[in-house]
C-alpha cells in the first residue's frame, strides 16, 4: 500500500486489504516515512497539523497489542475538539473505533530535543483532561507495531476538556509529576464504570511520556518540531475500550483535573 494507499483507506472507514505486517515489512522507520509521506499529501489538500498523540505508552497493554514500546502520530485539525467538559465527537468513517481517557499538554515553546523535566515544564502552557479515539484499519485489532505506526498512529479524533494553566496545578517538574501520578480515574459507558486507571500507567507518569516522545521524535528523519500552540496527548491511562454512536462516555478524573464527558455520533 502507498502512502495514497492509507490515506484513502483512512478517508472512507475502509478496512486495509493488506496482512499484518505487509505495508511496511515490520519496519518501524519505513513506517514512520509512510506516515510523514501521508502528512503530507493531508497538509497538501489543506489539513493542519495541531500537534501529536503518543501511544503505547500503558506497559499494561503492551501484551495485549503485541507492541512493547511508545509510537506517535500527527493530530489534526479536522479531528481535534474543544470543550469546557461536555463534547460531541463523530465517529463517521473511523474504523473499529476505541476510546482512551489521557492527558493533554498545550506547549507554549518549542523544548529542546534533549530537554530536561524542568525544561519541558517550562514549555507547557496548559493541562486538561482528553478523550483520544484510536482506531485500527486492521481486523480485530490485530497488527504488527509498525503497522500502528503507518496507520496514522492509530489517531482518529482528540477531544480537549477543561484546560487548567500549567501554574495553577504546579511550580516545577517535580510537583507536576507528583500530581499527575496521584490523579485517578474512572471510565464510564452510561453509569456504569468499566475500568480505572491513573497517571503513574503512562510511563510512571504523563511528563515523562512527553520527554520520550520529544526524544523520538529528533531521531525520526524528516520528522517535524514539536512547536508552540501545538497540543501532544500522552497516552491512554487504561485500555481502549470500543465506541459506537449513540453512547455517551465519562472520564471522572479525581483533582485536579476535571471530568470529560463525550457523546459519539
Amino acid at each position: 500500500m502507498t502512502p495514497q494507499d492509507i490515506l484513502d483507506h483512512s478517508d472512507s472507514g475502509r478496512p486495509w486489504s493488506v496482512a499484518s505486517g505487509e505495508v511496511a515489512a515490520g519496519d518501524i522507520a519505513q513506517a514512520y516515512q509512510a506516515q510523514l509521506a501521508m502528512r503530507q499529501l493531508r497538509c497538501a489538500r489543506g489539513e493542519s497539523p495541531r500537534g501529536f498523540k503518543i501511544g503505547f505508552t500503558n506497559r499494561s497493554i503492551w501484551p495485549r497489542y503485541n507492541v512493547f514500546a511508545p509510537i506517535w502520530g500527527t493530530v489534526w485539525n479536522t479531528g481535534l475538539t474543544f470543550c469546557e467538559g461536555t463534547g460531541m465527537v463523530s465517529l463517521q468513517n473511523t474504523h473499529l473505533p476505541r476510546i482512551e481517557p489521557e492527558t493533554v499538554f498545550g506547549m507554549r515553546a518549542t523544548p529542546a530535543p534533549d530537554a530536561t523535566l524542568d525544561a519541558l515544564f517550562d514549555a507547557i502552557d496548559w493541562i486538561a483532561p482528553g478523550f483520544e479515539i484510536v482506531q485500527s484499519h486492521l481486523p480485530d485489532w490485530k497488527f504488527e507495531a509498525s503497522d500502528a505506526v503507518a496507520d496514522g498512529g492509530l489517531h482518529a479524533r482528540l477531544l480537549v476538556g477543561r484546560r487548567v494553566a500549567r501554574d495553577d496545578l504546579a511550580t516545577g517538574a517535580v510537583q507536576l509529576q507528583s500530581v499527575l501520578s496521584g490523579t485517578r480515574l474512572v471510565l464510564r459507558l452510561g453509569k456504569k464504570a468499566v475500568d480505572r486507571g491513573t497517571g503513574a500507567n503512562v510511563l510512571d507518569n504523563p511528563l515523562l511520556a512527553l520527554q520520550h516522545f520529544l526524544r523520538d521524535l529528533h531521531q525520526c528523519p524528516g520528522a517535524p518540531e514539536l512547536m508552540p500552540g501545538d497540543v501532544v496527548t500522552t497516552g491512554t491511562w487504561t485500555d481502549a475500550w470500543p465506541v459506537a454512536a449513540g453512547e455517551s462516555w465519562t472520564a471522572e478524573f479525581s483533582v485536579p483535573l476535571s471530568r470529560l464527558q463525550v457523546r459519539f455520533e
